[in-house]
């Protein structure tokens, strides 16, 4: 069984090769090139340009590269599941459906479940691990998007950004909010509730919110000291190493993965965004 995910899972493209995983990659537009995410660009590249002032845009995977890729799997008789990017994030997702029930349409049998994973970065990262956990454990196309379906709802996302114009640019904030946050040097702190980034507080400086980070897993988490929390940063590996010390001082958090946000989001956080994804509740 073919197990699919696209770059926005932000896991290292080690993992892919290691645990199987087909990767397709989002795409990233810079400067007048084009890339394939962490195939054609890594993200300190991306960080760099941003912080020379360009501004990076991307895109999703095409969706003849899911055409193609879904028939010859139906072709060989095989079949698969694509956890994707969050639907409220990106196109991605209805765009493989569509692919995916057109090769349905000449290939009835073919099993394939793409599975909205309501998630971004590592939170989507840990969805994508879970899916090959099941595969291992030998489950049908049908029971793993089931339970991964299950899955979704456990998984916390909580994430803050250094600067809100880098959000503004991206149509994320108002650049009026950017403007009056940079002023009082103000950071947000968001969720990812049902797929959709929710801003839920605004905490005055970097110190603050990082605490208020590891406040919210408390908060929100479950048997912590028994999971692994992942991080990822925005190019910013001293703020990422703080909070992982918080989190095991705080709550005796053993195991963690620290990953770089990737291009597909680091173009709109920008450089200095902090997220970290838990279990709020082990099955």
């Amino acid at each position: 069984m073919k197990i699919y995910a696209d770059s926005a899972t932000d896991l290292p493209l080690a993992y892919f090769q290691q645990a199987d995983v087909d990767l397709f990659p989002l795409r990233v537009h810079i400067e007048g090139n084009d890339y394939e995410d962490i195939l054609g660009i890594q993200a300190k590249e991306v960080y760099d340009k941003i912080r020379e002032g360009h501004q990076p845009k991307t895109s999703q995977v095409s969706p003849e590269t899911f055409l193609q890729e879904f028939e010859s799997l139906a072709k060989r008789g095989e079949q698969g599941v694509y956890v994707a990017f969050s639907s409220e994030l990106s196109g991605t997702y209805n765009t493989a459906v569509m692919m995916r029930d057109q090769v349905q349409e000449n290939y009835p049998d073919f099993q394939f479940a793409v599975v909205d994973s309501k998630c971004a970065s590592l939170g989507y990262g840990m969805l994508v691990k879970k899916a090959v956990t099941l595969r291992e454990r030998g489950l049908s196309v049908s029971e793993i998007e089931q339970q991964l379906f299950d899955t979704i709802s456990t998984i916390e996302h909580f994430f803050t950004v250094e600067d809100l114009d880098y959000m503004a640019r991206g149509g994320r904030v108002s650049k009026t909010s950017a403007f009056v946050g940079g002023l009082l040097n103000i950071k947000p702190v968001l969720h990812v509730e049902d797929g959709k980034l929710i801003p839920i507080e605004k905490i005055r400086g970097r110190k603050k919110v990082i605490k208020r980070l590891v406040e919210l897993v408390g908060e929100n988490g479950s048997e912590l000291a028994k999971q692994t929390v992942h991080i990822s940063h925005g190019d910013d590996e001293t703020a990422a190493n703080e909070l992982k010390s918080l989190l095991e001082e705080t709550y005796g958090v053993k195991d963690f993965e620290i990953q770089m946000i990737g291009s597909a989001i680091g173009a709109h956080v920008g450089p200095g965004a902090l997220s970290v994804f838990f279990y709020n509740k082990l099955t």
